[in-house]
C-alpha cells in the first residue's frame, strides 16, 4: 500500500488532466535517472581493460556493494525524514555529474587509485537516488496503483536507448561515456527540480539501524527453505558479479561489434521476462521458477564457453537469457520472501533480501570475481583464455540449483495480485542495485 506523505498530493485528488501531466512527468524522471547510470556502467569494465586498468575491475565492483549497503543508511536516516526527494535526488544527481567528468580523465591517465576514489564516491553518491525515484513516484499515486511497473518501464526504456547510441556511435570502450554521463546527470538534476512537490516520506519517523537490514525478519533463519535460497543468491551472487563486471568486456575479446548496443538486449529481455513473472507463477510452483533461473545461468555459462570470435548471434542468446536468470531468480526470491513473511514483518523482509543479494551478495560476488580474473584471467587476448570464468558460473550455479531441489520447498501458493507494487519495486529492472 502507498504512503502519501503530508505535503504531496495524491493522483486520485487530483483533476484528469493533471494526472496525466504528473504521470508523463515521473516517467521522463524515471527515462533520465536510469540513462544517466546506463550511459557508462554497462561497459565500464570495457573501458578498464581499454585502458589497462582491468585489475581494478573487481575492486571497483566490490566498492560499489559497499556503496549500496551504505546508502540506505543516508535514505533512511536523513533523506527521507528532513528534505523534500525532489531537492534531493537533484542534488545528488549534480554530485555525481561532476564526478562522472573527473573520472574520464583518470581513467586516461591510469590512476587506479584515482578511479577507486571516483567509484566509490560516485555510487555513494548515485545509490540513494533508486530508491529516491521510487519514494517519488508512490507519493504521488494513490493506494493500492498498479501503475508503477509501467513508470518504472521507462527507465529501462532509458537505458536501452542510450545504450543503442553510446554502441552505435562506436562509444563502448572510449571514456566519452563518462563525459554523456555527466552531462545527463546535470539535465537530470535541472529536471527533478521541476518535479512536483514530494515531502519527506518518514517526517517525523523515528529510525531504527536494525530496520536498514531487515533484523525484524531474522527468524526466518530458522526456515531451511529461506536459509537455503539465502545460500543460493550468495552462490549466485558471483556469476552475477562475472557478468555484470566483465561480460561486455568478453563480449569485447570476442570481437563482437557495438557492445554497448548488444547488452542493451539484456534490459529488453528483462522487461519481456518480467510480464511473463505473474502467468509462469499461476502454472508452477516458486521452487520450479527459481530452477528455472538457476539452469539458465548453467546454460549461459555453457553458451559462454562455445562462444567463437565475432559470433554476434550467440552473443544475442547470451545477453538475451538476463530475462530468465534475472527475473526467474531475482525477482521471484523477492517474491518468496513477501509470502513466508509475517503480515506485520513485510517491509523488514524486503530489506533483508536487499541487504542480502545486493549489499552482502554483491560485495562477495564482486571481490570472487575480481580476485578470480586476476589470477587466472587477466591479459587474455582471446575467448579461451577466460573459460574459467564461464567453468566457475557453471560449477557455482549448479550447485545452487541441487541445493534447491534437495532442500527447499514451496510454499502455499498465493495469487501475484496479492503483492503489492512496492514489494517488487527494487526488482524492476532497478540497475542501480541489480548491476553491480
Amino acid at each position: 500500500m502507498s504512503t502519501i506523505p503530508n505535503g504531496s498530493t495524491p493522483l486520485a485528488e487530483e483533476p484528469p488532466r493533471t494526472r496525466k501531466n504528473v504521470l508523463a512527468r515521473l516517467s521522463v524522471m524515471m527515462l533520465l535517472q536510469y540513462a544517466t547510470f546506463g550511459a557508462w556502467w554497462a561497459t565500464f569494465g570495457l573501458v578498464l581493460i581499454t585502458n589497462n586498468l582491468g585489475a581494478t575491475i573487481g575492486t571497483a565492483f566490490t566498492l560499489a556493494a559497499v556503496a549500496a549497503m551504505v546508502s540506505p543508511l543516508f535514505t533512511g536516516a536523513i533523506a527521507d525524514r528532513y528534505f523534500s526527494s525532489q531537492k534531493v535526488l537533484g542534488v545528488l544527481h549534480i554530485g555525481g555529474g561532476l564526478v562522472m567528468l573527473v573520472l574520464g580523465p583518470l581513467v586516461l591517465a591510469q590512476n587506479a587509485v584515482g578511479v577507486l576514489v571516483a567509484i566509490l564516491v560516485y555510487m555513494l553518491i548515485f545509490m540513494p537516488t533508486g530508491s529516491l525515484t521510487s519514494s517519488i513516484v508512490f507519493a504521488h499515486l494513490p493506494a493500492h496503483s498498479t501503475i508503477f511497473p509501467f513508470i518504472r518501464a521507462f527507465g529501462t526504456a532509458g537505458w536501452i536507448i542510450v545504450g543503442l547510441f553510446v554502441g552505435q556511435s562506436g562509444l563502448s570502450a572510449s571514456t566519452t561515456i563518462f563525459t554523456i554521463a555527466g552531462v545527463m546527470s546535470f539535465v537530470t538534476a535541472i529536471y527533478c527540480f521541476t518535479l512536483p512537490k514530494t515531502a519527506p516520506p518518514q517526517r517525523g519517523a523515528k529510525f531504527a539501524w536494525g530496520d536498514v537490514v531487515g533484523a525484524g525478519a531474522f527468524h526466518l533463519f530458522r526456515n531451511r527453505s529461506f536459509v537455503i535460497l539465502t545460500v543460493s543468491i550468495l552462490l549466485v551472487s558471483v556469476p552475477i558479479s562475472i557478468y555484470n563486471a566483465f561480460g561486455a568486456a568478453y563480449l569485447g575479446v570476442a570481437g563482437v561489434p557495438n557492445v554497448a548496443s548488444v547488452m542493451t538486449i539484456g534490459q529488453a529481455a528483462e522487461l519481456a521476462f518480467l510480464v511473463l513473472v505473474p502467468l509462469v507463477l499461476r502454472r508452477f510452483s516458486i521452487k520450479s521458477v527459481l530452477l528455472a533461473g538457476l539452469l539458465a545461468w548453467v546454460l549461459r555459462a555453457g553458451l559462454f564457453l562455445m562462444m567463437t570470435d565475432g559470433n554476434l548471434s550467440l552473443a544475442i542468446v547470451i545477453v538475451a537469457l538476463h530475462g530468465v536468470t534475472n527475473d526467474f531468480f531475482l525477482m521471484v526470491t523477492f517474491i518468496y520472501a513477501n509470502e513466508v513473511a509475517r503480515e506485520n514483518a513485510r517491509h523488514q523482509v524486503q530489506a533483508l533480501m536487499l541487504f542480502i543479494a545486493f549489499g552482502v551478495g554483491n560485495f562477495v560476488g564482486a571481490w570472487v570475481a575480481g580476485e578470480f580474473y586476476n589470477s587466472l584471467v587477466a591479459g587474455a587476448v582471446s575467448v579461451a583464455g577466460w573459460a574459467p570464468m564461464w567453468y566457475l558460473t557453471m560449477a557455482l550455479t549448479g550447485f545452487a540449483a541441487v541445493l534447491m531441489v534437495l532442500f527447499f520447498r514451496s510454499p502455499e501458493r498465493k495469487r501475484i495480485e496479492d503483492f503489492p507494487a512496492e514489494t517488487l519495486a527494487p526488482l524492476l529492472g532497478d540497475e542501480s542495485t541489480r548491476r553491480i
